[in-house]
């Protein structure tokens, strides 16, 4: 069931990728991508064992222009398996799995 959801998720992006306005910097044309593909990835994957620190983290993130360098340390099954489709989407889109805010410090 996940392999399926990261390939909707996937197909999703795939679209968004193909399109690159002009009058946009390239950190803020990924950083749209990217908050486009959050709310379906959101729907896809259900809000359940989604912890409050890991959403208000990566909320931050996205209010911040996807600059901050906040981490967003999934730690359930259902964070890191929404991290990694996130992180695929991410890079079908065009950006390094750099890009994503999936972290966690030492």
């Amino acid at each position: 069931m996940k392999l399926i959801l990261t390939l909707l998720l996937l197909a999703l992006a795939m679209p968004a990728a193909a399109q690159a306005p002009n009058s946009r910097d390239w950190n803020a044309e990924k950083c749209a991508r990217y908050t486009a593909d959050w709310p379906r990835a959101l729907s896809m994957f259900g809000r359940q064992g989604l912890s409050a620190e890991f959403l208000d983290r990566h909320a931050t993130f996205l209010a911040s222009g996807c600059r901050s360098r906040v981490e967003v340390c999934p730690r359930s099954p259902q964070e890191l398996a929404l991290a990694d489709a996130m992180t695929i989407a991410a890079m079908n889109a065009g950006t390094a799995s750099s890009f994503v805010p999936f972290r966690c410090g030492g």
